[in-house]
């Protein structure tokens, strides 16, 4: 069986430095009490939030890790500007909130301006859709430090303080509705990357896949974004919100379960017996790799992108605004995610 571990990745590892990384933040946080931009603890959220009186600014960081290394294989950088706005614009409207802005940084071995402009141009596409701008950046040439490219972003958003969502109000009988995924966004390259090495050899990404696709494109296939029409139900800031939602999942590192048990209040959990159907090529990686059920549910989305928990008035309402979304099961007193 192969596994995320085998591909060099340790997410229990990965969840003990970012305990440790949070730590070291809130060792900050008394800096800034009773002044503008004191923050709100927000122990598992996906964004951080900061008081500016009659709203938080939120922010949070990403980026499209080891997705860009295929772009560089087939010289295709125009879609991962989708891939990293999808990172840290899906994760900030978990808590209800509207992006406004991002930065964002390239760090190369060496400037090449041909694919800056592809990369730039690309995610300054996705941001016109998203209504999201760039007001800054940073690209820098690191040397020997760097092998190709890394490209990360920083968003800020903004939500009203009587709108954030953080799972709180999850009550049992709650409907569980998945959005679903197109691809892989930006999690789990590692192992995809390894078990298409170890079935095809290096020369896997022009591998014929399917459709006259290649590996290396369809692994490429660039994230949906959902901040956008989550937003048309939420209300954009000052506008009113449409469905009262309990909670949204972003499902990223560590997989449903992971993301999920994030904002799940103390007590509850889920059966999940609708499970959207993983993608295709999800199927196929599992059989080639020979991947068991769950690392493959903790490493990708599994075809489920982002995940809304609403009241059962409200469901409804949420499927007929996302038609290819469904429901995949309910809130219940068990303490357990089951799927």
């Amino acid at each position: 069986m192969t596994t995320y571990s085998e591909a060099g990745v340790d997410i229990s590892t990965g969840d003990k430095a970012s305990k440790i990384a949070y730590t070291a933040a809130k060792s900050t946080f008394s800096g800034r009490e009773g002044r503008m931009g004191a923050p709100a603890i927000l122990e598992g959220g996906f964004a951080g939030m900061l008081d500016f009186g009659d709203f938080y600014l939120v922010q949070n960081d990403d980026g499209v890790g080891t997705k860009m290394m295929v772009a560089e294989r087939i010289g295709k950088y125009d879609t991962l500007g989708y891939d990293l706005l999808a990172m840290v614009v899906d994760d900030a409207v978990c808590l209800g909130a509207e992006v406004v802005s991002i930065t964002n940084t390239v760090d190369c071995h060496k400037v090449d301006p041909a694919v800056i402009e592809v990369l730039m141009g690309g995610l300054a596409k996705a941001c016109q859709e998203q209504h999201v701008v760039i007001p800054g950046g940073e690209i820098a040439e690191l040397n020997q430090m760097v092998n190709g490219y890394t490209w990360n972003a920083a968003a800020v958003g903004i939500v009203a303080k009587d709108r954030v969502i953080t799972g709180t109000k999850i009550k049992v009988g709650d409907k569980v509705i998945g959005l679903p995924a197109v691809g892989f966004r930006s999690n789990g390259f590692s192992l995809v990357r390894h078990v298409l090495q170890k079935a095809f050899g290096d020369n896997w990404h022009n591998t014929a896949y399917m459709n006259g696709q290649t590996w290396g494109e369809a692994v490429l296939k660039p994230s949906r974004i959902y901040h956008n029409q989550l937003l048309e139900l939420l209300g954009r800031y000052g506008e009113p919100r449409q469905v009262d939602v309990a909670g949204i999942v972003h499902i990223t590192g560590g997989g449903l379960q992971g993301n999920i048990s994030r904002i799940l209040p103390e007590g509850l959990g889920m059966q999940l017996d609708n499970l959207i159907e993983p993608l295709p090529i999800m199927q196929k990686l599992i059989q080639l790799g020979s991947i068991a059920r769950d690392e493959a549910y903790k490493t990708w989305n599994m075809g489920i992108a982002m995940v809304v928990i609403v009241d059962p008035s409200a469901e409804v309402k949420v499927l007929a605004h996302f038609p290819d979304a469904q429901t995949m099961g309910v809130i219940d007193n068990s303490g357990e995610i089951k799927f």
